[in-house]
């Protein structure tokens, strides 16, 4: 009972720490987590794959993709050999092979990875549950980096719709939906429609998370992009510098994040 004890502690922390943005702490006290795990219920157990799925979401939050693959894979396996293959958690893995793949940049690959989430979750659970509109909204991300904007933008505003519906305005996903809508509206040059979702976002993630998490330079770096392109060079390099200042305290010094928004800021002031 000691080590189970033990091992909640590890996970809470962890997420706390997750929370917080601090992803090197989490990680550190995941991989304790998954030591003790693995050693009081056997490298096989249910356990032990929810701790690898939570340590792949931090490697890929810390760009170290190869290691985000290794456990996501390895907790694959064990979800599809003890709950099967049609069950949510191994939906969830879909979600976050698919997720990894966008951050690595490879959309066409990440794009059949998220659709087997969506079509088992909502099999499973319904088409009006959160976590189908959580892979809705993940396909539609992968999607509209594919330029495939008329299905994307639909399933964003199903995705919207439904966390609107279950939580309100001033959620998480919520905002993470705004930024990413706002995001396919920006790649279409629909910039009026874009800066306010942008905003809108911005305003949710500092409320709920901080202003110097850094999921909010994220929004801040799609902001600031905007004003640049859109004339506004002045309030897009405050707005990028404020990005850079979160991400140097947040990620390491050679994170992709932190070196594009850099450089997004250089091309602000040379404007």
């Amino acid at each position: 009972m000691k080590s189970h004890a033990s091992l909640r502690l590890l996970v809470n922390r962890a997420d706390q720490y997750r929370a917080r943005g601090d992803y090197g702490e989490s990680a550190a006290l995941l991989r304790e987590a998954l030591s003790l795990a693995e050693a009081t219920f056997g490298p096989g157990d249910l356990e032990v794959a929810k701790i690898l799925n939570n340590l792949g979401v931090i490697y890929k939050y810390l760009a170290r993709f190869e290691e985000a693959e290794s456990v996501y894979r390895r907790a694959f396996e064990i979800f599809v050999q003890t709950l099967g293959p049609a069950h949510p958690d191994v939906a969830t893995i879909y979600h976050n092979l698919g997720g990894l793949e966008h951050a690595r940049g490879r959309y066409a690959a990440g794009e059949p990875l998220a659709r087997h989430s969506v079509e088992i979750r909502d099999k499973a659970l319904g088409p009006h549950h959160v976590d189908v509109a959580a892979d809705l909204a993940a396909l539609a991300a992968i999607l509209d980096r594919q330029k495939k904007y008329d299905e994307s933008e639909p399933l964003y505003h199903r995705a919207l719709g439904i966390f609107l519906s279950a939580y309100g305005p001033e959620h998480y996903e919520v905002a993470i939906n705004l930024n990413n809508l706002a995001a396919l509206k920006h790649a279409q040059r629909r910039f009026t429609e874009a800066e306010p979702l942008y905003r809108r976002s911005l305003a949710i993630k500092e409320k709920l998370l901080g202003p110097e998490h850094p999921e909010v330079a994220t929004t801040l770096n799609n902001l600031g992009t905007l004003l640049r392109v859109s004339g506004k060079a002045h309030e897009a390099g405050t707005v990028f510098r404020r990005a850079i200042a979160i991400y140097e305290k947040t990620l390491a010094p050679n994170h992709p994040a932190l070196m594009t928004c850099r450089r997004n800021y250089d091309r602000a002031v040379m404007n």
